[in-house]
C-alpha cells in the first residue's frame, strides 16, 4: 500500500467542505472527516464525498464497552468509508469487538486503525493528567502491539514514532500520522510535530494535514506540495 497525504477536512459544515472541495478540480485527495464535520452533518456528509469520488478515513475515535462499539461500528460499516478509528485504550476486547461489528456479511470492511496517544499530548501532560507514568514511547508501543494483536491495521500515532512502530509491529502494519507542518509553519496544538519530508524519512505511512493545507491561501498548491515533499 502506497504512502498518501489525507486531508482533514475539519470544517464547520457542508458549504464550507464543498466550497473547498470544488477546488481541486483534477484531483481527488483522500480526506479525513473528523467529529466536527460529522456532528454538524450526519452520515450524509461522508455519502456525499464518498459519491464525489474521495476515499474517506472517517475520523470519530469510538472508546467505549465493547458491545456498544460493536453495534456503533456495525452502522459505520454501512457508509462504504475507507479507513475509521478507535481509541487503543479501550483494551483489546473492545478492539476485537470493533472488528466484529465492522466487517460485513461478505467479509469486506474498512481499514480499522487505533489511535496511540494524541500528538497534542506530551509526555509531562501524560503523566500529570493521564496518570501513565511510563514514557510516552513505551506507551505508544505498548498500545501499537495491543491493537496489532486485536487484528488491526495499524495505529494513528505521531510521525516521530512511526519508525519504531513498524520496528515492533512490521512493515505492513500503518502508520497513519497528524502532526505534520510544513518548515517554519505555526505548529497550532500540537506538540509532537514535523514535516512531510521528515515524516516520510521516519517511515509514516500516510500523513494527515489540515490547516497548513485548509487554511493556505491556495489549498491546490500546498497540497501538491506535501505530496512532492511526502509522496514523489
Amino acid at each position: 500500500m502506497g504512502k498518501d497525504v489525507i486531508v482533514a477536512c475539519d470544517f464547520a459544515g457542508r458549504r464550507q467542505v464543498f466550497d473547498f472541495l470544488d477546488q481541486f478540480t483534477d484531483k481527488k485527495p483522500y480526506l479525513k472527516i473528523g467529529m466536527e464535520l460529522f456532528y454538524a452533518e450526519g452520515p450524509q456528509i461522508v455519502r456525499d464525498i464518498k459519491a464525489r469520488g474521495h476515499k474517506i478515513f472517517l475520523d470519530l475515535k469510538l472508546c467505549d464497552i465493547p458491545n456498544t462499539v460493536r453495534k456503533s461500528m456495525a452502522v459505520l460499516s454501512g457508509l462504504d468509508v475507507d479507513m475509521t478509528n478507535l481509541h487503543a485504550f479501550g483494551t483489546a476486547d473492545m478492539m476485537r469487538a470493533a472488528l466484529e461489528g465492522l466487517t460485513r456479511p461478505d467479509g469486506t470492511r474498512p481499514l480499522l486503525i487505533a489511535v496511540t496517544q494524541l500528538t497534542s499530548t506530551t509526555e509531562e501532560r501524560m503523566k500529570n493528567e493521564l496518570y501513565i507514568d511510563r514514557p510516552l514511547d513505551e506507551v505508544v508501543l505498548g498500545y501499537a502491539q495491543n491493537a496489532r494483536a486485536a487484528g488491526l491495521d495499524g495505529v494513528v500515532c505521531s510521525p516521530l514514532e512511526a519508525g519504531k512502530v513498524h520496528a515492533a509491529c512490521g512493515a505492513s502494519f500503518l502508520t497513519v500520522t497528524p502532526g505534520v507542518r510544513f518548515a517554519g509553519g505555526d505548529v497550532g496544538d500540537q506538540a509532537r510535530v514535523t514535516t512531510p519530508e521528515r515524516a516520510r524519512e521516519l517511515g509514516s505511512d500516510y500523513i494527515v494535514v489540515g490547516r497548513p493545507i485548509t487554511a493556505a491561501a491556495d489549498p491546490v498548491a500546498a497540497y501538491e506540495r506535501c505530496l512532492r515533499e511526502f509522496v514523489l
